[in-house]
């Protein structure tokens, strides 16, 4: 229960009731909020009414109940910036339910639902912004476009942002790619002409370079169809493989002059 000075028990004990009442069957668009220690001090969010220039746009205002609430009215302020005939530029409201029409058997609900009228339907004859009452009465567009142009700056509810996981996902398939391009590299298959190893993981196998075994006597053939070079080590003058390479020269060279014999 709230304990507050400027409100007698019986007041509190009352607004408990209906702020209970708004909170589990709150008016279209309307959603009600309120400190439990200061039951003097109403705030609520006000959607803007569909087909108005205060579509989409979300308002927050707050109801000040004086000492002698419900004999005397509320005093209701916006306080989210917008552009309307019945709404001072500091926030102040004017409308007839919180002055000379008002009676202590309305309840809160019907406050804010009048409010939220106020925004379907302004009254321009008793306007706190002369600006946009003129602009009302002689030309409703650019009065609805000035009006839209405020409601989207100041009303406009915050976007949700994602956070984290984007850049944690962008990171994983980086280092995915990387072991894919590691798992190419030392597969079955790899183009030893576009593929540098790097210096800190050996180079592959030279047999890796064809899917049949590498012979002595065919690893030349295997280094110019690739149009690679010989690996280290290798070299085709001198080593296991030169020697079988030059033989195998030799031995075809005779074969072609017999045919020729």
């Amino acid at each position: 229960m709230a304990t507050n000075e400027n409100l007698p028990p019986n007041v509190i004990k009352q607004l408990a009731k209906e702020l209970k009442s708004l909170d589990e069957s709150p008016p279209e668009g309307i959603k009600v909020g309120v400190n439990d220690d200061d039951f003097s001090i109403i705030y609520a969010d006000i959607e803007g009414p569909d087909g108005t220039p205060y579509e989409n746009g979300i308002f927050r205002m707050k109801l000040l109940l004086p000492h002698d609430f419900p004999q005397l009215p509320p005093q209701g302020f916006f306080l989210t910036k917008i552009f309307h005939p019945n709404i001072s530029s500091d926030g102040k409201i004017c409308v007839n339910t919180l002055k000379r029409d008002w009676n202590p058997s309305l309840g809160l609900r019907h406050v804010l639902v009048v409010v939220r009228c106020l925004l379907i339907e302004p009254f321009p004859e008793s306007a706190l912004n002369e600006q946009a009452a003129k602009m009302l009465l002689e030309n409703y567009e650019d009065y609805s476009k000035h009006a839209r142009l405020i409601t989207g700056i100041y009303a406009k509810p915050k976007p949700k942002h994602k956070s984290g996981p984007i850049s944690e996902s962008t990171t994983a398939l980086n280092v995915d790619q990387s072991s894919n391009t590691s798992v190419a590299t030392s597969g079955g298959v790899v183009d030893l002409k576009n593929t540098t190893a790097p210096s800190a993981v050996p180079l592959p196998p030279f047999s890796t370079t064809s899917s049949k075994e590498v012979h002595p006597n065919n690893a030349d053939q295997v280094i110019s169809e690739t149009g690679a070079s010989a690996p280290p080590g290798v070299n085709r003058k001198e080593g296991v493989v030169a020697k079988p390479l030059a033989e195998k020269k030799k031995m075809d060279a005779r074969k072609k002059s017999l045919k020729r014999l």
